[in-house]
């Protein structure tokens, strides 16, 4: 099916192209979301009567999308969530849970607009990028931990899933200094 892009999508072009999709592209995606109408004659007309309409709204809109991008970029939102000793969480982190934890965070995002290829299931920081308007992008940072003082941890660089351990040649030399440092025993 033929269709008339009425805003830039990714990996297909440019608002105003005509471009040839897969039917239940368009029919399922392009088309409910006002992204792009059927390429007859009759809307190739009204699509040129209303083209410069379009191009001043999809400025406005991508102005909005740059004012939140300088304020979201770079941002740090901390997500608690429980853990094993390995720092494997006993879940996972979604698109959902960072959307919601952004807009806890005094921003409007959406789930949708956050790029994750796989749900986030370890401990640590995670970047996820986030897509605010075709043509802008920004990265946020994702700390996942057990506890506050965790992710405070975390955010200094120090890792939650490091643990020291103590050999038994470790505790001996301990031991013995102690002695020493007492007089019983000389080494």
């Amino acid at each position: 099916m033929e269709v008339i892009l009425l805003e830039r999508v990714a990996k297909l072009g440019q608002m105003g192209e005509v471009v040839r999709v897969r039917d239940g592209y368009a029919r399922n995606f392009l088309l409910p979301r006002h992204k792009a109408l059927r390429a007859t004659e009759a809307n190739r007309k009204q699509f040129e009567n209303q083209r410069a309409q379009l191009e001043v709204r999809n400025l406005e809109r991508k102005g909005e999308a740059q004012g939140v991008a300088e304020k979201l970029d770079g941002q740090v939102f901390i997500i608690l969530r429980q853990a094993g000793e390995s720092g494997q969480l006993y879940g996972s982190v979604s698109t959902r849970d960072i959307a919601e934890a952004a807009t806890a965070g005094g921003f409007t995002v959406e789930r949708h607009q956050i790029l994750l290829h796989t749900p986030i299931k370890t401990l640590g920081l995670h970047k996820a990028p986030v897509h605010l308007h075709p043509e802008v992008d920004v990265e946020i940072v994702v700390n996942v931990a057990r506890s506050n003082e965790e992710a405070e941890r975390q955010a200094k660089g120090e890792s939650a899933t490091i643990r020291e351990e103590t050999s038994m040649a470790d505790l001996g030399l301990e031991v013995g200094a102690a002695l020493a440092e007492a007089g019983d025993v000389e080494l």
